[in-house]
């Protein structure tokens, strides 16, 4: 366990000192350990995911079981993982203080005694420091003091469910392609399998999300690979609905990667898609799902902010606007966000924002459908940039739309789907 969890520090530092993204580092760090058993590469990762969870709390404890500042970095990151399994996971208490232990003493063996003793405090005072860590809103809640405040201000006493819903393991939820079967034909595949689920009730989903009772491999989904299901969050199963496709229309998806949105619109109706991403790299994820599920559309290497460089002139029936965004409302799959995002940053987003829907305005026929939509719950990313578009755009009109427990177009997150924005804009 020790060599998981010192590849688990050392990941949770990177992120933490060196602002990387949590993402990238763990495949860097799983390519080097080839070796690794399926069950050891899942360790790193729900240790890697778990300490950034929770480091709000884990550092406020850590800070009360200090008696000064930790000066060797790569010991206060090992001490987070050890804290984190002692808190969260089913490992043995033993064996979690023992590999802290010699993890110490391979990185700087004259603390590896502290360690002991630091452990072992938490051990003896678990309740009272755990009980004196939720005195401080980031030891209580797992976030930086400028979000929950944010969210405070922006949702009053619904913010606490906010916040620990983005402390939840997410979801597993499944979108059934239409093309090639119904949602209850694939329950019951799925049920012959051993891998029990159930359809989320919600009538406005449209064609039905599945959610899994534990996430599993894709390899284990029945016709994964043959283009039968794909894996796509309830919350962002809305957006073909509501973009309301049919055939013929021309659709652009103009921040496609990784292409789940574009793929389900192609699923939803037989449209000419075009999908463009500023991002090749990213982009080729697209043509990947595509080519999985069958489907094709041209894509295109650009920036939404900027059409005239990729923009043939013709004009769109309907444009998806699925705009770069604090992913404020995805933290629970992207932990690390929390922690690298800046208060200054919500800003900057929600100017580029606007440039992008300004952008892509005079790409819409008359009559078409633009659908702004954000993983942002923050209003300065969503409401506050669609008033200031409709404010300068005297064409534009805000259509109603329909969402589970929200009428202005914000769905928080909750045990069933991620926090998404959405508005609807039609020309006139």
């Amino acid at each position: 366990m020790h060599n998981i969890q010192l590849a688990a520090s050392q990941i949770v530092q990177q992120v933490l000192a060196e602002g990387r993204n949590l993402n990238q580092v763990l495949e860097e760090s799983l390519r080097r350990k080839a070796v690794w058993t399926p069950a050891q590469r899942a360790a790193l990762q729900d240790l890697s995911y778990g300490t950034l969870r929770y480091y709000g709390q884990l550092r406020t404890l850590l800070g009360l079981l200090l008696h000064k500042p930790m000066l060797d970095q790569r010991i206060y990151h090992v001490l987070l993982v050890a804290l984190y399994q002692l808190q969260y996971s089913k490992a043995a208490q033993h064996a979690v203080v023992d590999h802290a232990v010699r993890s110490a003493q391979m990185l700087n063996a004259k603390v590896s005694g502290l360690v002991n003793a630091i452990l072992r405090n938490f051990l003896r005072g678990r309740d009272a420091l755990l009980e004196q860590a939720a005195q401080h809103a980031e030891g209580k809640y797992s976030y930086p003091q400028w979000w929950i405040d944010e969210l405070q201000a922006q949702y009053g006493e619904r913010s606490a469910a906010i916040l620990t819903a983005g402390n939840l393991h997410p979801p597993m939820t499944l979108r059934v392609n239409r093309r090639r079967g119904s949602t209850a034909d694939y329950l019951a595949q799925l049920e012959q399998q051993g891998l029990p689920a159930r359809l989320i009730e919600n009538d406005l989903i449209g064609f039905g999300a599945l959610q899994l009772d534990k996430p599993v491999p894709v390899d284990r989904l029945p016709g994964f690979f043959a283009g039968l299901v794909s894996v796509q969050d309830a919350g962002a199963q809305h957006a073909a609905r509501l973009l309301d496709v049919r055939d013929g229309m021309r659709v652009l998806d103009a921040c496609a990667a990784p292409g789940g949105k574009t793929a389900h619109i192609l699923e939803c109706a037989q449209v000419e898609m075009v999908a463009v991403d500023k991002d090749e790299k990213r982009l080729q994820r697209v043509a990947e799902n595509l080519q999985r599920l069958e489907l094709s559309a041209q894509l295109l290497v650009g920036d939404a902010a900027e059409p005239d460089k990729w923009w043939d002139g013709r004009a769109f029936d309907r444009i998806l606007a699925d705009v770069p965004c604090s992913a404020s409302g995805v933290v629970r799959r992207h932990p690390d966000i929390k922690w690298l995002r800046r208060r200054t940053d919500i800003a900057g987003f929600a100017a580029q924002q606007l440039d992008i829907l300004r952008a892509l305005w005079p790409l819409l026929a008359p009559e078409g459908k633009l659908l702004y939509a954000t993983c942002s719950v923050f209003q300065q990313e969503n409401e506050q940039v669609i008033a200031a578009f409709l404010a300068q755009q005297p064409d534009a009109r805000r259509l109603p739309i329909a969402l589970p427990e929200s009428g202005n177009g914000q769905m928080l997150p909750d045990d069933q789907h991620d926090g998404f924005f959405y508005a609807l804009l039609q020309k006139i």
